[in-house]
């Protein structure tokens, strides 16, 4: 028998926090800080990682990988297409981030990131627009990051 998905407690968010503030923090470091054994953070951490409560990547800027246009899109979709359309959506690498959406149509929000505007083309043109139940497709360029933090904590954090 599978057990449940547990909520999260004050531990988990501990956890969380730390990794927010310094994602290459030690198990060791982070079992010190909270004042919980080593072997709690780790059972703990895979937890959290296991049910996609987290995900533990270095966090880059695309500008400065070489990425000369990075932005986000605005897909709508046919309702009765967007499983479909995200399916597909989701096999393109240059889109990395894609939620559906509410508002006047239904929609997906995408951000991408590609070296050229013939790369743009590609992807606007051809591979996003192919895709069966796409009806419009909106662009908007991203020229700087004013602002990009990760450390926002957790929900149940009283300081929000």
């Amino acid at each position: 028998m599978r057990k449940k998905n547990r909520t999260l407690d004050h531990i988990d968010c501990e956890i969380i926090r730390a990794l927010q503030k310094d994602g290459r923090i030690s198990n060791t470091e982070m079992a010190k800080q909270i004042d919980i054994s080593e072997a709690t953070v780790r059972i703990r951490l895979n937890r959290l990682i296991k049910n996609e409560i987290i995900q533990i990547v270095a966090v880059s800027n695309p500008l400065k990988l070489g990425f000369k246009i990075i932005g986000h899109l605005r897909i709508h979709v046919d309702a009765d297409k967007i499983e479909y359309a995200v399916t597909h959506l989701k096999r393109i690498k240059a889109l990395w981030f894609i939620v559906i959406t509410t508002g006047g149509n239904t929609g997906v929000d995408a951000e991408f990131a590609v070296k050229s505007m013939a790369d743009l083309n590609d992807l606007l043109l051809t591979r996003i627009s192919s895709i069966e139940g796409v009806t419009n497709i909106e662009t908007t360029l991203t020229l700087d990051f004013a602002k990009r933090r990760y450390d926002w904590g957790t929900a149940l954090d009283n300081d929000s």
